[in-house]
Parts: C-alpha cells; sequence; structure tokens
C-alpha cells in the first residue's frame, strides 16, 4: 500500500446525529462516498470524463468498523490509499479521523468495479488508470 492520502474534510453537524445525538450511520457511508469521489479523481478517474465515455466505477463490497463516536461539532478528515488493484477493480481504504482528538471514528475498505455503463458489464482499466495506481500504491 502507499501512502494515505486526504480526500476529505468537514464539519459533523446537528442534522447528522441521531436520536442518540451521535452521527448516525448513513450519514459515515455519505462522508466516506465523498472521499470516494475525490479519491478516484486523484488516480484519474474524473467525473466528467466517465460520463462522457459512459463509464463508471461500482461498488461490488464494503466492510465498515466504527471505531468511536462522532458529535454535532466535531471535524474530520478522511484519508485513503490502495488496498491492491487487478485489471478491473480497485480496493482501497478509507480511514475517518476526528480532527481534534486524533482519534479514529471508523474505517471502511471497499472494492470497486469499472464499469461500461452501455454493455453493463465490468471492463479493463485504462492503462493510465493502471499505471497511476501503480504509482500511489509503491
Amino acid at each position: 500500500m502507499g501512502k494515505p492520502s486526504q480526500t476529505y474534510q468537514g464539519t459533523i453537524f446537528p442534522w447528522h446525529c441521531d436520536h442518540m445525538g451521535h452521527m448516525n450511520v448513513m450519514y459515515y457511508v455519505g462522508k466516506f462516498d465523498e472521499a470516494t469521489w475525490h479519491f478516484f479523481s486523484s488516480i484519474g478517474l474524473k467525473g466528467q470524463k466517465m460520463r462522457d465515455e459512459e463509464k463508471g466505477m461500482v461498488a461490488v463490497e464494503q466492510d465498515i468498523q466504527y471505531k468511536g463516536e462522532l458529535m454535532a461539532g466535531d471535524l474530520i478528515t478522511i484519508h485513503s490509499e490502495i488496498v491492491e488493484y487487478t485489471d478491473k477493480s480497485v480496493k482501497f481504504r478509507h480511514e475517518m479521523r476526528n480532527v481534534e482528538t486524533g482519534n479514529v471514528a471508523a474505517v471502511t475498505t471497499l472494492t470497486g468495479l469499472y464499469f461500461d455503463k452501455v454493455e453493463r458489464k465490468a471492463i479493463s482499466l485504462p492503462d493510465d488508470i493502471k499505471a497511476n495506481l501503480k504509482n500511489v500504491s509503491d
């Protein structure tokens, strides 16, 4: 794996919190998803280009570990790194931290497939993306 890079920073707002006073799981997933798109863009999987070429990434697996609670007003960052990649897939990990305490709030590992939206099937990642993946995972 390569060095993690920051792919998200934000704030926990009261509407992210449930009746128990901490951030609800649906918002962890949402913030991880936002980090994912920044991460993809950083390796060359840019949204506009994928839309123009009718390509995309589809999630096929996700594992989340909740490590600590986040409350309204907490500041967070997410750092992302490659776990592994194949000809058609990318497995990556996000770590969400509370900025002020440094504590890990949650970790997720996802696997995505590069996908042809017209053919409706997984296809090989472009060579330039594979080169970028190699560079960030070394």
